[in-house]
C-alpha cells in the first residue's frame, strides 16, 4: 500500500514480543481447525475445548 501511495518510501515491519500481540479468534480457530497447536496463544481450557472440537 505505501508504494502506491508513494514509490519512494520504505516499509519496516517490527513484530512484537508474544505478551503483546494480539490474534483474532477467526485465526485461532483456523490454527485449530488445521490441526495446529494453540498452547500458549489462549487459555488452557479454551484449548482443550478447540481440540475437543476439531478432532
Amino acid at each position: 500500500m505505501n508504494k502506491n501511495l508513494n514509490k519512494e518510501m520504505d516499509t519496516i515491519f517490527m513484530m512484537t514480543g508474544k505478551d503483546y500481540f494480539f490474534l483474532s479468534s477467526r485465526t485461532i480457530k483456523e490454527v485449530a481447525g488445521f490441526g495446529g497447536c494453540v498452547a500458549g496463544l489462549v487459555p488452557d481450557v479454551v484449548a482443550k475445548k478447540l481440540t475437543e472440537k476439531f478432532f
